[in-house]
């Protein structure tokens, strides 16, 4: 019995300050395609971190399918961001309007449970739902840097869209975290 060698996961590539990209374009690391998959990777970790809070909070367990469902589809828009060669972006899992109608819909189940808001809320109370809040800051920057790419290029305005929606379903989200542990919102004080 032989043990065969695993691939190791370092390439070395990084080491001069590039990375390759899904379609083997070699590109450095500040790169706005870089830029925009990363912070996409970055929204997805927030999300494990949500899905890992919610195993111990009973009344908001309904958030994780959701959040998993949203958790690949992430992956896929990293990937789309991560090519441009078009023969490799329509080999891709696209994003499409059924998901972003996927998650309007779940914006609006969350809704119409909601107290209407008459104020800004402060990022805070329930630690799930500070931890959806963070989510959806980084959700917002992903969104920034996907734009940069889709202005330029139509190919990735389903992205660009799902994201937009997607910050919005996690602000909901945190609201509806809050009430169903007993917790208001926390509104924003002038002083």
């Amino acid at each position: 019995m032989t043990n065969a060698p695993k691939a190791k996961i370092y390439t070395r590539t990084g080491d001069k300050g590039t990375t390759r990209l899904v379609d083997g374009s070699c590109v450095e690391k500040f790169n706005p395609r870089v830029e925009a998959y990363g912070t996409v990777d970055e929204l997805n970790s927030s999300l494990g971190v949500v899905r890992a809070a919610l195993s111990s909070v009973a009344e908001l367990k309904s958030l994780d399918a959701p959040l998993e469902k949203v958790q690949n589809e992430l992956f896929n828009i990293g990937s789309l961001l991560a090519t441009e060669k078009d023969e490799v972006l329509k080999m891709l899992p696209p994003i499409t309007e059924e998901q972003i109608r996927f998650l309007e819909v779940q914006i609006d189940e969350l809704t119409v449970q909601l107290p209407e808001l008459r104020n800004f809320i402060l990022p805070a109370g329930h630690p799930v739902a500070a931890a959806l809040h963070v989510a959806r800051t980084s959700c917002r920057r992903s969104e920034r840097r996907s734009a940069e790419i889709a202005v330029k290029d139509d190919r990735y305005m389903m992205p660009l869209q799902y994201l937009n929606r997607l910050s919005d379903y996690l602000f909901v989200a945190a609201r509806w975290a809050n009430m169903k542990t007993g917790h208001g919102d926390v509104l924003w004080k002038k002083t």
